[in-house]
């Protein structure tokens, strides 16, 4: 006598059983949880990473550009098959939204209308000419063709800025140069004077504008270079600079050129606090260098007492920087 056993009963045309879930992989979560917290601690507090071998610089200056280690940390969440992984993903994205978000966000949407009355608007151009460019001249005749009120150079050797001047001389009658910067003006330029901002050699100068709406302070700088290592020269001038903006009598200041510096760069503080540097009319970061694929922006125009109209970037000359061109309200 054989014993029959219950056999499971065959579905209805022979349809499939479901497929097991794939398992997950519970230490790729933790990985990909703990990547995406360190990933969001380094966007928002990039500052204090110490800047041993360059590092500090260089993590500052590529700060908005960290969002891109978001791929490899989605790519680990998608592998692991966990929400959560997923989820904690968003953070480190919320978090560069935040810090960066509305840097990007158009000048164009929400700027003032320029003012029309006569000696109520200032634009101001400036660039770093790069001296071995030789092509300074072809950079100021590019600025003055866009109407600007003032224009400051940076980076001049001992020969630019006569040759300057004498490209200049017809629409802009106020100079004044030293050292590295040059500054050339359809207003008149008084109390000039070098600043060499504890470098030793003036490679930065201070002036008033007399324009018709009272003075305008204006500082041209060409900040020490800044490299892995070797960021010392720049952050003093940058301290210095900084250290003197409090002792402008002007409602109006301005403080314009190559700066070195990323406005994410921790050396920039001390300005940005007193200053204020308005997004891009087309939106975007506005990089100035290097000049064929702009990565960072070196080059600045900060204010304080106006209201900025517009403000872009544009190429002239060979200079490896792109110049920048803004106009402000008085």
């Amino acid at each position: 006598m054989s014993l029959l056993l219950p056999t499971r009963p065959t579905p209805i045309g022979g349809a499939p059983q479901p497929a097991a879930r794939p398992a997950s992989r519970p230490a790729l979560v933790v990985l990909t949880i703990v990547f995406a917290l360190l990933l969001t601690a380094l966007l928002l507090w990039h500052t204090l990473v110490p800047d041993i071998g360059g590092l500090g610089l260089l993590v500052d200056t590529a700060a908005p550009w960290l969002v891109l280690l978001v791929i490899p940390v989605l790519v680990m969440a998608l592998v692991s098959r966990r929400p959560r992984a997923l989820v904690a993903v968003l953070v480190p994205v919320i978090a560069w939204a935040a810090l960066f978000g509305p840097s990007l966000v158009p000048l164009d949407w929400n700027a003032p209308a320029a003012s029309t009355a006569d000696g109520t608007h200032l634009t101001v151009a400036s660039q770093n000419i790069e001296a071995s460019s030789g092509t300074g001249d072809a950079s100021a005749r590019t600025l003055a063709a866009t109407g600007a009120d003032v224009i400051a150079l940076e980076e001049m050797t001992s020969d630019d800025f006569d040759s300057i001047s004498a490209t200049l001389a017809a629409e802009y009658p106020y100079s004044y140069g030293v050292g590295t910067v040059g500054l050339w003006s359809k207003y008149p330029v008084v109390n000039a004077q070098p600043l060499n901002l504890g470098l030793g050699w003036n490679r930065a100068l201070g002036a008033d504008l007399q324009t018709p709406q009272g003075l305008v302070s204006i500082y041209v700088i060409h900040a020490a270079s800044a490299r892995p290592g070797d960021v010392s020269a720049r952050d003093s001038m940058l301290a210095a600079l900084a250290s003197t903006l409090p002792n402008d009598e002007n409602l109006r200041v301005l403080a314009v050129g190559d700066f070195n510096a990323a406005s994410t760069d921790r050396a920039m503080g001390g300005i940005e606090s007193q200053l204020t540097e308005s997004n891009q009319s087309e939106g975007m970061l506005g990089g100035t260098w290097p000049s064929t694929l702009p990565f960072t922006r070196l080059d600045h125009l900060l204010q304080r007492g106006m209201t900025v109209t517009s403000n872009t970037t544009l190429a002239a000359g060979d200079s490896d920087h792109r110049a920048i061109l803004a106009s402000l309200n008085l």
